[in-house]
C-alpha cells in the first residue's frame, strides 16, 4: 500500500515546513516536513518547499515499507494513521510496539488505542503529539466509507 493524499496531508500539518534546520522537540536536527537529519547529509541546508516535498515522499517510502512489512490486513485509513505514526516515531520503535503485536493478533481495537501511549519526548507530555496522537486514533477508526 501506499500513503493516500489524507495521510501525507496529516503528516505536513504536523510537521510543517521549514526551509532550515532546526532542532525538534526530541533534540534532533530536523528539515523540511520533519526530516531528520542524517550524519551524511549536510546541517547548513537550505530547502525549497519542492525539495522538502521530494524528501517527504522518500521518507514516507520507508514508513511505507515498515507498516507493509507486518503483513496485517488494512484499510487505508488504518494504513495512513499508521504511516504518519512511524515516520514520527520511528521505523524501529514502530515494529517493537505493542501496537503492532496487537495488530498482528487481531485485535484492531486494543491496537488502536496504543496511539494514546505515545505522547511523550524526553519524558515529557508534548502537546503536539498529544494533538498528532487523537488525530492519528481518530483517522485509524474511521471507516474508509467516511473519507
Amino acid at each position: 500500500m501506499k500513503i493516500s493524499e489524507t495521510g501525507l496531508n496529516l503528516i505536513k500539518r504536523f510537521e510543517s515546513f521549514s526551509p532550515d534546520v532546526y532542532l525538534c522537540p526530541a533534540k534532533k536536527l530536523t528539515i523540511g516536513y520533519g526530516h531528520v537529519i542524517r550524519k551524511d547529509e549536510p546541517i547548513d541546508w537550505v530547502i525549497t518547499e519542492e525539495e522538502a516535498e521530494y524528501i517527504l515522499d522518500r521518507d514516507c517510502d520507508i514508513a511505507e515499507s515498515a507498516v507493509n512489512s507486518i503483513g496485517v490486513k488494512l484499510n487505508q485509513n488504518q494504513f495512513d494513521a499508521l504511516v504518519s505514526f512511524t515516520f514520527n516515531a520511528g521505523v524501529n520503535a514502530f515494529k517493537k510496539s505493542t501496537l503492532v503485536k496487537l495488530l498482528k493478533k487481531g485485535d484492531y481495537h486494543a491496537a488502536g488505542q496504543q496511539f494514546d501511549r505515545w505522547i511523550y519526548g524526553n519524558g515529557r507530555v508534548l502537546n503536539g503529539l498529544v494533538r498528532r496522537r487523537d488525530d492519528e486514533k481518530r483517522l485509524f477508526f474511521t471507516p474508509i466509507e467516511e473519507f
